[in-house]
């Protein structure tokens, strides 16, 4: 054999080195010192010789425990195969090692899918197990909701995710979002479903401020609160001047400039409040939103127009608020004043003089001439002794907006009566939805005071926004507790917006008057002629019951407009349109405040539907729904066809084959069915609103230019009592 790469290695016995091993040297002579020490180890040449591990198989006795006798070797120990260089080509032997290793075993993909899975259960069941354990907020057994809710509001209510709700819903046959509002009953019997009951509470109970009990000890004269309130040249505004000019003369020096809606009137005798509200629609309009602030009401007449119609409806204002009725009969310096005849005329509407045996006070006056002014206010001096009119200055002050705006360099500046209390500057306070502080205080004059007594009008800066006419005003023990109760206001009064006012409507009318909610049913009547007006007045208040009394409380001829409608606001109650329509803005107004209009042509229609509501077997409705206006432009004959109208349509849109109501100055005069729609010379299915087109009416030629024509579709509802929808 050749030489070893590696060197050969001497060892006693005569064999033949091996090559080395690579992991240990063997001790022997020349042998270097393995590096954890020697192994005890026999003499290889003795036969006898016994290693610690005993022999070797394939070697000779006494040799090392080995891997068997290397091939070809002719004597010596085995080794790992031949070595290079020494021509023996024979394979190494699998070794015992080799043996012992195991193969790499492969899963099937199945298999691994199936752990998988199986893991993932197991991951989940132990989260859902956790989140049980450790759920913190449990879903209540009670909550409060209004008469609307959001779903994602109610979810938040009920600790439940959104998409749970929503889900319910759909089971339920509802298809709603997150952000739908659902009503009071859908609430409850969703709650249900998972056993919480829901309590309905009104808007601002979780914003109320509680109000201080006055003590009767701390309680003070205070000065009467007046609102002015007549027909229209009847001498309101004059009087208003010349009462300020009296004041002026007894004392103030210079114009007066009117800038906060309300003043106060210095006199020998005690000081009155104005309301510089003459119309009685803005009086109307606070009485509507909440705001009793008048405390007796002055109506003026003039001697020699008598009772006019806007007198008759000042009458019927005051009446309904409960307040009592000075009467100033002015103009008593002219030739053709009948002041008898003015008394006459008001003792039928229940304004009967003190001097013929009643107790209306009356004022025979001149405000041109500044006749009989200091009667008038002794007169109103009087009326407030009897009403004893007192109020507490030891607690915090209350009130209500007048009215409100924005100035140019202060901000918004809000108008505001004081009723109870004393108002400081440095107050927090919340006014409607908006909270602030006062920052100045001016008085009528616009002279900035320091604080305000009760029945006093200032002007207040500091509000974060613009309140409403009719506002609460309230002072607050903290800014805290006036931005939260502010913030809270707002987010209700988003709901407020879309929510479901429960008003009178005939659809609810029998279910409010089982629950002991209505006594009277109160109507305003308008129609085209007054004739008709009585008619239909008379057979309705004959429906009167034990249980509910029908009370008219006005019945006039003409269009139904905005004032009307506020009445019917302020009164809680329904209109009755017999031959005549609302105005747009009156129809406006109407869906916004919840009130009810009912058009008839048939009295006896009128007075079934009211019986029926009454009775609680109202029968389902067709309901006619507006769904576009034209005006009349010009009108052109077509052979064979007839009188076209020439329209542009300003609202809506208008469709083929829907029925027309023709409204001249306000009254229905004409309702048919559309016969022809055509833009230019082609026939159209529908024509949108800012296009002009051409209209025929079945059966109708008399069209004038400037007539209104409504389209009304017919729609059938359902009705279910105990629906509040106006």
């Amino acid at each position: 054999g050749g030489q070893r790469p590696w060197g050969g290695r001497t060892q006693q016995g005569g064999g033949t080195a091996g090559p080395p091993r690579p992991y240990d040297n063997r001790g022997g002579q020349g042998q270097q010192s393995r590096p954890w020490g020697d192994r005890p180890q026999g003499d290889r040449n003795q036969q006898g010789g016994q290693r610690p591990w005993g022999d070797r198989s394939g070697g000779p006795a006494g040799s090392r425990p080995g891997m068997g006798t290397r091939p070809g070797a002719p004597s010596g120990r085995p080794g790992f195969g031949p070595r290079p260089g020494g021509g023996r080509p024979a394979p190494a032997p699998v070794t015992e090692v080799a043996k012992k290793i195991e193969p790499k075993k492969f899963r099937s993909k199945k298999e691994k899918a199936y752990n998988k899975e199986k893991e993932e259960l197991f991951e989940k069941a132990l989260q859902q197990s956790k989140k049980q354990a450790n759920r913190a907020n449990p879903i209540p057994k009670e909550i409060e909701i209004m008469e609307v809710i959001t779903v994602a509001e109610m979810a938040r209510k009920m600790n439940l995710k959104a998409s749970d709700l929503i889900s319910k819903l759909m089971s339920m046959g509802m298809l709603v979002t997150i952000n739908e509002q659902i009503d009071a009953e859908t609430a409850t019997i969703l709650a249900s479903e998972y056993g919480t009951t829901v309590k309905i509470v009104s808007l601002y109970d979780e914003t109320l401020i509680e109000t201080e009990v006055d003590k009767p000890e701390d309680l003070e004269h205070r000065a009467p609160i007046v609102t002015i309130m007549g027909h229209v040249d009847h001498g309101k505004t004059k009087l208003l001047d010349a009462i300020r000019t009296t004041d002026v003369a007894g004392g103030e020096h210079g114009g007066i400039t009117q800038h906060i809606g309300a003043y106060q009137v210095h006199t020998p005798h005690g000081d009155i409040t104005f309301l510089d509200t003459p119309g009685h629609e803005a009086f109307t309009l606070m009485r509507a939103r909440g705001a009793q602030v008048t405390d007796i009401v002055v109506l003026v007449v003039a001697a020699n127009d008598g009772v006019m119609p806007q007198t008759i409806e000042a009458i019927t204002h005051a009446k309904d608020a409960k307040v009592p009725i000075i009467v100033a009969i002015n103009k008593v310096d002219l030739p053709e004043a009948n002041p008898d005849r003015v008394r006459q005329q008001l003792s039928e509407y229940g304004l009967i003089p003190e001097n013929w045996g009643g107790q209306t006070m009356y004022c025979e006056i001149s405000a041109l001439k500044k006749i009989g002014l200091d009667h008038l206010l002794d007169t109103i001096l009087l009326q407030a002794e009897v009403l004893e009119l007192r109020a507490s200055k030891i607690r915090r002050a209350e009130g209500k907006v007048i009215e409100s705006r924005i100035d140019q360099g202060r901000g918004v500046v809000a108008s505001v009566l004081v009723q109870k209390g004393i108002l400081r500057v440095g107050d927090y306070f919340i006014g409607g939805v908006f909270s602030g502080k006062i920052r100045a205080l001016f008085d009528d004059h616009e002279k900035p005071i320091k604080e305000a007594y009760p029945s006093t009008p200032v002007e207040v800066l500091g509000f974060d926004g613009i309140p409403d006419a009719g506002d609460p005003f309230q002072v607050t023990e903290t800014e805290r507790e006036a931005r939260e109760i502010a913030e809270k206001r707002q987010e209700l009064h988003k709901v407020e917006v879309a929510k479901n006012v429960k008003k009178i409507t005939l659809a609810n009318l029998y279910t409010t008057i089982q629950d002991g909610a209505v006594q009277e049913l109160k109507v305003i009547i308008k129609g085209d002629v007054h004739g008709s007006v009585e008619a239909l007045k008379i057979s309705l208040e004959k429906l009167s019951t034990p249980e509910v009394r029908l009370n008219c409380i006005q019945a006039t001829a003409g269009a139904i407009i905005e004032s009307d409608v506020y009445l019917a606001a302020a009164s809680d109650a329904i209109i009755i349109g017999f031959h005549v329509r609302p105005t747009a803005k009156a129809q406006v107004l109407a869906e916004r405040e919840r009130v009810e209009i009912r058009k008839y042509n048939i009295i006896y229609d009128a007075v079934e539907d009211i019986r029926q509501a009454m009775e609680g077997m109202l029968a389902p409705e067709l309901r006619e729904e507006v769904i576009g206006q034209a005006e009349v432009r010009d009108s052109f004959k077509v052979p064979k066809i007839g009188l076209i109208a020439g329209c542009m349509v300003t609202q809506g849109k208008v469709k083929r084959g829907v029925n027309v109501n023709v409204i001249r100055e306000g009254i229905q005069v004409y309702s048919g069915k559309l016969s022809s729609l055509r833009r230019f010379k082609d026939d159209a299915r529908e024509v949108a609103e800012g296009y002009e087109c051409g209209i025929g009416i079945e059966n109708f030629q008399d069209i004038h230019v400037g007539d209104i024509f409504e389209f009304i579709e017919i729609i059938k509802v359902a009705k279910k009592l105990g629906d509040s929808r106006a």
